[in-house]
């Protein structure tokens, strides 16, 4: 199957549709009950930060498929997410977590996609500069704790455990921090072309200790997308310190719920 990422940007864009009536369009849409999931995993991380939440969906019969993000730039991200999707079978859930917001939404137009769920996410819309955006609201603690060697950006042990999983027991962050794939500064420049939350329903998970995304950031993109939302007492890994209830969502937007 071959999807160009492209598709009715262009046309998206020229349209002007109010956000309100483009967002209730997508979170009205009737829901079709999946079978798959796609995860993607956002910036200081990989596919296993998934780990709670896969045995969970697993063994209520969902064929999960857990994406392993390149973290080179939103292109190459969107097509490694695209490549997932292909794979799949029937409708799919498509969930991002942190920066993989941005390639959720991206990829999200992909036609087995059936519903978006974004966990502390990311939510921008097409063509936004979400940097822009997040300047409205406080600078996170995080963020102060990024370290560069060259072109490539990490957390430093210390922010990783202050800000990134400081509800995590320690052990279990220490050895999450130790996985940790590094990202290039091209990644965060990148826009996405589409706005996949438009048209498919949506649903958020808001994490009301998050040091990484500002929490009255997430309410807002969620509130923007007319998404069903959750929140939960968490740092910015809900997935890990809540599984069941990251898993629940997923089951919601599969129709299981």
């Amino acid at each position: 199957m071959e999807f160009d990422r492209r598709d009715f940007t262009s046309a998206l864009l020229a349209s002007g549709v109010a956000l309100g009536a483009s967002a209730a369009l997508g979170a009205t849409k009737p829901k079709q009950r999946a079978d798959n999931v796609v995860l993607v995993h956002g910036l200081f991380a990989d596919g296993s930060s998934w780990i709670d939440v896969i045995p969970i969906l697993q063994a209520r019969g969902l064929n999960v498929t857990a994406v392993q993000n390149p973290l080179t730039s939103l292109p190459d991200a969107v097509g490694a997410c695209v490549r997932v999707l292909d794979r799949q079978t029937g409708p799919t859930v498509l969930v991002g977590h942190s920066f993989s917001g941005m390639i959720v939404t991206d990829a999200g137009t992909h036609p087995n996609v059936s519903s978006l769920v974004y966990v502390a996410a990311r939510a921008p819309d097409a063509g936004e500069d979400y940097a822009a955006l997040a300047a409205r609201y406080p600078s996170p603690p995080a963020s102060t704790g990024i370290v560069f060697d060259g072109d490539e950006g990490r957390l430093s042990e210390e922010a990783f455990l202050r800000d990134f999983a400081p509800d995590l027991p320690r052990a279990k962050a220490r050895a999450l921090y130790a996985a940790q794939w590094p990202f290039r500064k091209t990644l965060t420049t990148g826009r996405a072309m589409n706005a996949a939350w438009r048209s498919k329903p949506s649903f958020y998970a808001v994490s009301t200790q998050d040091r990484v995304i500002d929490p009255d950031l997430q309410r807002f993109m969620a509130k923007r997308m007319n998404a069903k939302t959750i929140e939960l007492r968490s740092s910015h890994v809900s997935l890990l310190s809540h599984p069941r209830e990251i898993a629940g969502l997923i089951l919601d937007a599969a129709g299981r719920g």
